[in-house]
């Protein structure tokens, strides 16, 4: 004949205050495990492409940028280095380079929408056009809004392993490319100007080309 338990028949339940405690401490629990998540993860994914930037493909692996130098209007040269601005999308074009030509209003645009320090904006002729020969052609095409960069001696190409144009890359405020687009992309529609207004920036960020020692 089964024994029976008078311990468990008389023992007194659980009161409602303690199962509230203990509902209370799962929910915090909860909650602390949500925020967690949120403030350890990351703040934009950069693999959340637009289909306005369809051509510009993550990279799984951040590279360091290269060591080249690219010249400005007065022949200055700059290294892309450590400056004051967020992240750097490097654009390199010809004047031979249809696309190149048609994206440019583009570019001007983009960079034009950009708070400060969120993107800086290079485009960099590879062509053989001298300074003075770049900025006419960019007034021409409605993008003298992106200044005169030249590499007359295709180091950035090089660099970059660019076979073809227009090739453009997208530099972090750490100085690693984590992004890389191989032919032309609608850099100025509202998709890809929320694109990259969202990118995840550091408190202090530093990265736009500098002089060259």
């Amino acid at each position: 004949m089964p024994r029976l338990d008078l311990k468990a028949l008389f023992r007194k339940p659980r009161s409602n205050k303690s199962l509230g405690l203990a509902a209370a401490i799962l929910a915090i629990g909860g909650l602390l495990g949500v925020l967690y998540v949120i403030l350890s993860g990351p703040v934009h994914a950069l693999d959340n492409v637009p289909e306005a930037l369809a051509t510009l493909k993550p990279l799984q692996s951040p590279r360091p940028v290269p060591a080249v130098a690219i010249a400005d209007a007065a022949g200055t040269r700059h290294m892309l280095g450590k400056g004051t601005h967020g992240y750097v999308l490097v654009n390199l074009w010809a004047s031979w380079c249809r696309p190149c030509v048609r994206e440019l209003p583009a570019l001007a645009k983009l960079k034009a929408a950009m708070p400060p320090g969120r993107l800086t904006v290079l485009a960099v002729n590879v062509g053989r056009s001298n300074a003075a020969q770049t900025a006419a052609f960019l007034k021409k095409q409605g993008a003298a809004g992106l200044g005169v960069w030249l590499d007359t001696n295709v180091a950035l190409m090089r660099a970059f392993n660019a076979y073809g144009l227009p090739t453009s890359v997208l530099i972090d405020p750490k100085g690693e490319v984590v992004a890389r687009a191989v032919g032309a992309a609608d850099w100025d529609a509202p998709s890809a100007l929320s694109y990259f207004k969202a990118l995840p920036l550091p408190k202090k960020t530093k990265l736009v080309a500098k002089p060259a020692s």
